[in-house]
């Protein structure tokens, strides 16, 4: 009986250390791999980052350009100017990031997107201006950067579901909860994002 008592504490044992084992690795590995999508996230919202910052950089090039007209409407360059300082003060910390930081960031990149597309509005009623080799340069680099600003949200955005989809799926839900692991929010698409910005006319 003695013999028989010990095997059961012993196969008991055994049982235990494995289930222990199996445990640690599993936390180990989830752990690292929701460390790896985090950190896969906050480079693809650094990339994001940069490319608004390089549409924020052609600003300062525009405004010599345009002031170089002067009869170009003043108020319409200074909505521009004024858009630019705006959107370049929002800063964000990719490691803490909420709907409610996402959607100020994107706010006031929108009213310069705005502000912008009004700007090339009314140029089309100066043809000197619109005919200048500094704005001719600009729409180009504007337009290449508008397209990467939209393949760099898509990337941002599947990676985020990648992380999301990881941490919220059973038994990964569990871990995440325990090591504070949380849901990041989406980059949400404006009305007609998904077209490059006409700024060429025929």
């Amino acid at each position: 009986m003695n013999n028989k008592g010990c095997l059961s504490a012993g196969t008991l044992g055994i049982a235990l250390i494995i289930i222990l084992g199996i445990l640690f690795f599993w936390g180990k590995n989830g752990y690292n791999s929701f460390v790896g999508k985090e950190q896969n996230v906050n480079t693809k919202w650094a990339n994001v980052e940069t490319v608004y910052q390089k549409r924020a950089n052609l600003i300062p090039n525009l405004e010599r350009t345009v002031k170089s007209y002067a009869t170009f409407e003043k108020s319409t360059l200074t909505d521009v100017i004024n858009a630019r300082s705006k959107a370049t003060s929002v800063t964000i910390d990719p490691t803490n990031l909420t709907e409610a930081d996402l959607a100020k960031f994107q706010a006031a990149q929108g009213e310069l997107s705005g502000a912008l597309s009004k700007l090339m509005a009314v140029v089309e009623s100066y043809p000197n201006l619109k005919a200048d080799q500094q704005y001719i340069n600009f729409q180009r680099e504007y337009v290449a950067i508008e397209n990467s600003i939209r393949a760099e949200t898509v990337n941002y955005n599947e990676s985020v579901k990648d992380y999301n989809v990881s941490i919220k799926t059973f038994p990964n839900n569990i871990l995440a909860n325990f090591t504070n692991f949380k849901e990041k929010p989406l980059f949400k698409a404006e009305a007609g994002a998904e077209k490059a910005p006409e700024v060429f006319s025929e």
